[in-house]
């Protein structure tokens, strides 16, 4: 590559760094919290942290809805959405969807088994969380939760998120022999 090809970002420019961050393929999860106040959310910051304690993250801005009503309730589920749940994906992305349990109508789903929170039925895999601890993230609140329950379902794709967009994968020989 050479350097007429890089285009420079600078560190102050949100739009600018958008895009630069976009460059990275994520998965697409749907965290969610139960009780009275149900709600969820799409989410692509979302990663595995440790396996001993299990832990795992999920970045939230703090003027989501999601912020507050998560860090009140103390447990929360996240859903790892399969290619074929991107309707799902985009549902929980909306902020014109109804807000409590009305915005789960549309979505087949089952609620976790230790935290009641609703996981979204077909996904590739599902995890109950505590909050463990919650970092100061900028804008968004860092929040790592203790493993509670974890499932898995087969072996079908994610669905990805790269440069703005809702992607699939694309299933290409890798040339290692099987």
């Amino acid at each position: 590559m050479s350097i007429d090809q890089v285009t420079p970002v600078a560190a102050t420019d949100p739009d600018g760094l958008r895009g630069a961050f976009g460059t990275f393929a994520t998965g697409v999860t749907v965290v969610s919290v139960g009780g009275p106040l149900p709600h969820g959310m799409t989410a692509n910051s979302f990663t595995s942290v440790s396996l001993d304690p299990p832990l795992v993250l999920v970045c939230v801005d703090r003027r989501a809805v999601m912020h507050d009503r998560l860090l009140a309730s103390g447990v929360f589920g996240v859903s790892v959405l399969a290619d074929d749940q991107e309707k799902v994906a985009r549902h929980f992305a909306d902020r014109r969807r109804p807000l409590g349990a009305a915005q789960f109508d549309t979505v087949e789903w089952t609620p976790g088994r230790v935290t009641g929170a609703p996981l979204i039925d077909g996904a590739l895999a599902r995890f109950e969380c505590a909050v463990w601890q919650v970092y100061d993230g900028g804008d968004h609140s860092i929040v790592t939760g203790r493993l509670l329950s974890a499932e898995r379902r087969g072996d079908d794709d994610p669905v990805l998120f790269l440069r703005g967009r809702f992607r699939r994968v694309a299933a290409e020989p890798s040339g290692v022999a099987t």
